[in-house]
Order: C-alpha cells, then structure tokens, then sequence
C-alpha cells in the first residue's frame, strides 16, 4: 500500500513540475510578440540580472508535544526551566534570491523569472542535574557500608529543527504609471505564475528522573531505633517525536510595483523609492509524517541495603506509524515590500523590507490534521545590471 501511495505522490509532482515548465515556456515564447507591435527595432533587448539576499524571520506553527509527564511535576528542583519552553525552532533563516527580467525596446512590457530561497537549522540540548548524597548507615558509631544512589534527579531536552522554503515567479507586466509619481516614475502591473515549496523536520526528546530518593526503614536494635535506607525509588520517564511536513503548490499571481525618483536624474544617476504588493493563490499539496512514543517506568524501594529495586512499567504508548497524511489543500498569499534603490548607469543596488505570508499552508499536527500558517518577513539587499541590446 505504501508504495501505491508514493508511485501516487509521485505523479502529482511529476504533473506539478511538467505544469511549472509549461508556464516558463509560455511566458518566455510571448516574448517577442508584444515587442513587435510596438517598434521595427523590437529585435533589441533589454536583459536585467539580480541577485541578492535576505534575513527573514520565520513564522512557521506547529502542534506542541506535550508527554503527559511534562505536565506534571517532572523536573528534578523547583527552580529549573520547563522542558516545553526549550523545543522552538528557528526564528530566521538566511538565503539568496535571483531575477532575470526583459524587456523589449520601445515596449512597456517586462518578462520575468524569479527564485527566493532560504534555510535554517536549530538544535538545543540542555540538561538539569542534581547529584543525591550518598548514604553511609552507622550502627553504636560504626560505619556499615557506603550506599551509593542508583540514579540521578535530571531532566534532559534535546531538540533538532530544520527548514527550509522555495518561492518562484514567472511574471508578464507593463508599466501604467503615466507619470502618476512623476516623470520618472513607474507603476507596473504583473501578471502570472508563482510555486512554493516548504519543507520541515523536527526531533524531539525529553527523558527524566525527577523524584529519586533514598527509602528509609525503621527498625530496633539493642533498644535504640535506628534509621537505615531499605533501598531507593525513581521514576523513569521518555519521549521521542520525529515529524517531517511539507507543502508544494502552484497557482496564478497579481502585483503591482511601482517607484518614485527621490533625488538624482534618470539620465545620470538616482536614487528612488520603491514599493510593491503581491497575491497569489496556490492549489497543492500537504503532507505531514509523524512518529512519537512515550514511555514511564517505576523503579521501587525495598529488598534491603544492597537489593535492586523491582520495575513497573507505568505505560508505554509506542511509535505509531499510522500518522502519514496527504491532503489537497488551497492557500492563499499576500505580501509587499518597500525600500531604496540607487542606480549609476546601467547598476542598481537595492535595500528594503519584504514580507510574505501563506495562509493555512503548514499540515502542524501530530496525531490530526491541523493547518498553520508559513510566513516569511525581513530586509533584503539585492544588486542588479542591466545589458542592452
């Protein structure tokens, strides 16, 4: 049965990926057509490249694990941390992006393919111990055997997160500003394509021992009562999630950028304000594959000085399989950016602030379906230089 749904799977990418270079070859075909109606010189063009980087925070939910252990009073001392508020993943990711923008002369119309691509990784580890006293009986003043602790009061988190998200655009605009932010101004509208794909993994383990304690038993000798350790208890607790989640989709998108000259001139150099918003609505895929076991033990007192205790296993809820989910799913997305370009000829460096945001895009739960959104928003620096034809 597994491996029906993969060859499924399978076909639905391989339809999506075949559908994404079908746009790319539409729109870079159409090219030459507006250009022509426009100029007898529409042979010549006029090719941007950019490339650049972000530092974006990332919003990405999911379902908390939550061991019933962890609810209670699991930690070795009051004074320690939560082992809920350790497991987080990364808040910001760093990448690159990449456009190639055309424009045919004497024609208002740009051809574009863009790529923004970003990554990040977490990893926390962090422990809580406290090491019990050894205990040595005395009978009348005489030592009678050290007794050594069998375990330690601890609580252990080891987390592990990674991330990472691909947004590409093909886009047909024209620009319809008619000097409506001046003279060299620009206000252009775009039409097209746009495909994301999210990818997340998680790791999660909590394991503890918060209660060990040596047991004491009461007993007479040469009518005296005396106090001696009849054997230690603790309880063993363990938790252990691994999830892995992804979103494809693809879908039609609308923006609209626009920029005013600031100061400078067109015919020399200048430095402009640039602005834009964008949406997009993309039909594709969830998935979402989750593991986890949890795991109690009691470890009990008695047998004497030197006697192990006996074990209880408390429960033992294991790995469940079963949590492998595929579901369709629309999600829609909006964003925006705005910033500062400085142009010298044919060079141009740009500085903003961008957001994005993928609304219900994430499949976050564990053992159900539950939806969370992915949104991305940070600076960006970009350089670009255009070759004319």
């Amino acid at each position: 049965m597994s491996e029906l749904m993969n060859s499924r799977h399978g076909h639905r990418d391989l339809r999506m990926g075949l559908l994404t270079s079908a746009s790319v070859v539409v729109l870079l075909a159409s090219i030459g057509s507006p250009a022509q109606a426009d100029s007898p010189d529409s042979d010549h063009l006029t090719v941007r490249i950019e490339l650049g980087t972000q530092l974006e925070r990332v919003e990405s939910g999911e379902e908390q694990f939550t061991p019933p252990f962890v609810l209670r009073a699991s930690r070795p001392a009051p004074e320690t941390i939560s082992p809920l508020s350790v497991p987080h993943a990364a808040r910001y990711s760093i990448g690159g992006e990449g456009k190639i923008s055309i424009s045919p002369e004497e024609s208002d119309w740009v051809f574009a393919a863009a790529i923004r691509y970003g990554r990040s990784n977490a990893a926390k580890h962090v422990r809580q111990q406290s090491y019990p006293v050894g205990y040595t009986p005395t009978i009348l003043g005489y030592a009678f055997g050290e007794k050594n602790p069998w375990a330690a009061q601890f609580a252990d988190t080891q987390t592990r997160y990674s991330e990472s998200h691909v947004v590409l655009d093909f886009q047909a605009g024209r620009d319809v500003g008619l000097g409506l932010f001046g003279h060299n101004g620009s206000s252009t509208v775009n039409l097209g394509v746009r495909f994301a794909q999210f990818t997340s993994k998680s790791n999660i383990m909590f394991s503890s021992d918060p209660d060990w304690h040596f047991v004491p038993k009461y007993t007479s000798y040469l009518g005296q009562q005396l106090k001696i350790p009849n054997g230690q208890s603790y309880h063993n607790y363990y938790g252990h999630l691994l999830a892995t989640r992804s979103f494809h989709g693809i879908g039609p998108s609308l923006s609209w950028n626009a920029s005013a000259e600031v100061a400078g001139s067109k015919d020399q150099s200048e430095l402009t304000f640039d602005w834009g918003i964008n949406a997009a609505l993309l039909f594709g895929r969830q998935k979402a594959q989750t593991h986890h076991q949890t795991t109690a033990q009691y470890h009990a007192a008695g047998g004497g000085l030197l006697a192990e205790p006996g074990r209880t296993l408390l429960y033992d809820n294991p790995a469940t399989p079963g949590h492998i989910r595929s579901h369709s799913a629309v999600v829609p997305n909006v964003g925006g950016f705005a910033g500062l370009s400085f142009r010298a000829g044919d060079a141009k460096v740009s500085f903003g602030y961008r957001a994005d945001f993928f609304f219900g895009a994430m499949d976050g739960g564990i053992d159900t379906r539950k939806t969370y959104d992915r949104n991305f928003y940070g600076p960006y620096a970009t350089v670009s230089i255009g070759l004319g034809g």
